[in-house]
């Protein structure tokens, strides 16, 4: 019994220092960065503000609009390095991971989904403007039956790597970034029987979303 506490006690220690050596290593590379921004005196434009075209899709009915809104804060520690706040709310009728040869025959929730969150962003500039992204986003899930009635009420970690290229306008107030990503879900809980039984149809990513966000400079 001794023995086992001492086990247990153990790999508790363990997974704390890990903890200590994870957040400490973070801490050393934002500073490394930040430390970077100060002395980068070349960066006239720091912060931006932006969405994605994605939003046009609310003025379509088929059957119902998507209600998508994304509002991005940004900021540049380098002019290699950005990292933003990302504010989404949208609807979704049917799961995520049908593949782009599937959507049209491929049964929908028995309902829809509501989701609303936050999620943070990096992105780093490899060629030119030629960029690699990552996101992560933390969703609070409604699940509502057909009549729009609440059934429960989850959560998703939603993530996304995307590759793209930011063509700047008028003196770079203002940039556009078409780009093409994979999406992935690894947490996704507590769906209603019905929308389980057609998530688990499917992956929990997605190849090829594509993607065009804007923004203003400032």
């Amino acid at each position: 019994m001794t023995f086992n506490l001492f086990i247990l006690n153990f790999a508790l220690k363990l997974q704390y220092m890990k903890k200590i050596i994870f957040t400490a290593v973070i801490l050393f590379l934002v500073k490394g960065l930040f430390a970077q921004s100060l002395n980068d005196k070349s960066i006239e434009k720091r912060y931006f503000v932006g969405s994605t075209l994605f939003m046009i899709a609310n003025l379509v009915d088929d059957p119902e609009p998507p209600n998508y809104y994304q509002l991005n804060l940004g900021y540049r520690i380098t002019e290699k390095d950005v990292v933003s706040l990302e504010l989404i709310t949208w609807n979704y009728y049917e799961p995520l991971g049908i593949p782009w040869n599937k959507k049209k025959t491929a049964p929908n929730f028995s309902g829809k989904v509501q989701a609303l969150g936050a999620g943070f962003a990096y992105k780093r500039f490899l060629w030119k403007k030629a960029y690699a992204q990552v996101h992560s986003t933390a969703l609070r899930q409604n699940y509502l039956d057909e009549s729009d009635n609440k059934i429960q009420r989850g959560f998703q970690l939603f993530n996304t790597v995307r590759i793209g290229y930011q063509f700047r306008f008028f003196k770079n107030r203002i940039f556009v970034e078409p780009s093409i990503g994979t999406t992935f879900w690894p947490v996704n809980t507590n769906l209603p029987e019905s929308f389980q039984v057609e998530e688990d149809k499917w992956n929990k990513y997605f190849l090829g979303e594509p993607g065009i966000h804007f923004g203003f400079n400032f």
